[in-house]
């Protein structure tokens, strides 16, 4: 299901997964149960709705530092367990980082520090009691959460912003992976001991937190890993340049040929050097079972979900391509085929680059890297083969 798109600021579309709607469901439902009261529901309900807006705030405060620091952001998507801003890319520069990462719980707060302005201006209670009782103080309750928000987010681990502004500081003298894989260690070791005061107190609660933190350290670390192998490297640096291409009057007999006969999967259909589609093994295999073997391939080939430019950064080519679900992206120059880039070859460039560095981490450069690498044509496409070349 589609994420549901609820509005946009300062160009930054806000959106619901769709699990949240369930969220929404089942803390009226949980209130109206414990209460039999609708106005307690809805007060309950608006409630959460109300931290939801503070956790959008919380993301506009990354977003918004990340744009003065020339980071766009795509988008901020609200989950069950908090938002997520999108930025798109993290700036290299530690401190740039380091200030994106504590804009979020900054904006938490400042919302706490105006709540409480606003309860004592009206003589409203500031005792935490009022959490057992969220609907008889809803300021109160929000100036608690806001700050248990800034908290928790600001703890050492990730995949939580404390995790990101140790990474920053460690980054102003270590290199970027091994800082990150210190701090994705730290937020671990953290994890392990959430999940043994969860097991000792049976707190299901903390046992989740346990797994969110150390699965997202190290989901950061493979990602911080995957940065530094392919920093600076560009989407020709590891596209293939070797492939069968397909014309639009090949048919789908000629394409199971090349299937069966290669390691191919995915085949560009060209006309003149330009891409018509993108058949790909899936669409062929069940073309089959509702064609004749004889049907052109430029009836049944789809348009590619996505193209790139070969001087395209790989990093953000590789997360379009998992965003986008696009095992096999055609790379285009001047709407000329050039190569292919999937995500086997973007996997096997990372593991040659970790097999060199583990051999000999330091004699081995990115460039020496680059050197054992295919290289692709100047300006040329590809020297094409398939049945219709």
């Amino acid at each position: 299901m589609k994420n549901l798109k609820i509005g946009s600021v300062a160009g930054i579309g806000i959106y619901l997964h769709w699990t949240f709607l369930l969220l929404v469901a089942a803390i009226f439902g949980f209130y109206y149960w414990q209460s039999q009261s609708l106005s307690a529901a809805l007060v309950g309900m608006g409630l959460i709705l109300a931290v939801f807006v503070c956790v959008i705030l919380h993301e506009l405060g990354h977003s918004l530092t990340a744009r003065a620091f020339d980071v766009p952001t795509e988008s901020i998507t609200l989950y069950p367990i908090g938002g997520l801003a999108r930025l798109e890319r993290m700036p290299s520069e530690p401190m740039k980082e380091f200030w994106i990462a504590v804009a979020g719980p900054a904006v938490n707060v400042a919302i706490a520090l105006a709540l409480a302005v606003v309860l004592a201006a009206t003589g409203g209670s500031f005792s935490p009691d009022t959490l057992s009782n969220p609907g008889g103080n809803v300021l109160g309750t929000l100036l608690w959460i806001n700050l248990a928000l800034a908290g928790f987010n600001l703890l050492p681990a990730f995949p939580m912003d404390g995790g990101r502004v140790l990474r920053a500081l460690l980054a102003l003298k270590k290199p970027y992976a091994q800082a990150t894989k210190t701090a994705a260690s730290i937020g671990q070791g953290m994890a392990v001991l959430f999940g043994l005061f969860g097991l000792l107190s049976m707190n299901p609660i903390l046992l989740f937190i346990a797994l969110f933190v150390y699965v997202g350290a190290q989901q950061e670390s493979q990602q911080a890993l995957f940065r530094s192998l392919t920093e600076d490297t560009r989407v020709r640096d590891a596209m293939m340049t070797r492939f069968v291409v397909l014309s639009p009057g090949d048919t789908l007999g000629d394409a199971v040929d090349e299937l069966l006969a290669g390691t191919d999967h995915d085949f560009p259909v060209v006309e003149d050097e330009h891409l018509i589609g993108l058949l790909r093994r899936k669409e062929l295999i069940q073309a089959l079972s509702t064609h004749a073997r004889s049907t052109p391939v430029g009836e049944i080939a789809g348009r590619s979900c996505l193209t790139i430019g070969p001087d395209a950064p790989l990093e953000t080519a590789f997360r379009q391509m998992k965003e986008q679900s696009c095992s096999t992206v055609p790379v285009l120059r001047d709407d000329d085929l050039v190569g292919l880039l999937t995500l086997e070859n973007v996997g096997e460039l990372v593991m040659v680059s970790s097999a060199m560095q583990q051999a000999q981490p330091d004699r081995i450069t990115r460039e020496d890297i680059r050197k054992h690498l295919p290289a692709p044509p100047n300006d040329a496409p590809p020297a094409p083969s398939g049945p219709g070349r």
